[in-house]
């Protein structure tokens, strides 16, 4: 498995509206974020993630949606957005993905909020998760993401 990232933004936002600025300098997303891979991201707070999730949208097109959701379905969209007013959101894209499938990601998703779980608590605004065998190589790159916030 091939991911590549991250790719860190920075986000601002209240309970209706977000606005994104990358590292270099853009309002727009661009590179990783972009792509219709499928992708791994996280928005952290003082370096402490508070919600992991993944997509094979646009990065904005995702985003967009968590934050205009109106429950249709059952979901009412990013809880953090009623938190705080800005993030750091990090970005993994899955290059090598088969048929664009999000099985492998949505494993190490998994696997990265039970090592988040495991230093004390779940991210502070997961509510969701959907858990699949992993193997080895989906538990050291889960740990590998994890060590982006918290260094050994």
């Amino acid at each position: 498995m091939l991911l590549n990232g991250p790719e860190r933004y920075s986000l601002s936002y209240t309970s209706t509206a977000f606005t994104v600025l990358c590292n270099k300098g853009s309002n727009k997303f661009s590179g990783l974020a972009v792509s219709k891979s499928p992708k791994l991201y996280i928005a952290s707070v003082d370096g402490n993630p508070i919600y992991v999730g993944i997509t094979k949208q646009k990065m904005h097109a995702r985003l967009r949606y968590g934050w205009t959701a109106a429950g249709a379905h059952g979901y009412h969209g990013y809880a953090w957005r009623h938190s705080g007013d800005t993030a750091a959101l990090d970005v993994w894209e899955h290059t090598d993905a088969v048929d664009r499938s999000v099985r492998d990601i949505e494993t190490i998703e998994a696997e990265v909020v039970y090592l988040i779980r495991q230093r004390g608590q779940w991210p502070a605004f997961q509510t969701e998760i959907h858990f699949y065998p992993s193997n080895e190589e989906h538990r050291e790159l889960a740990r590998q993401i994890l060590a982006h916030y918290y260094p050994s």
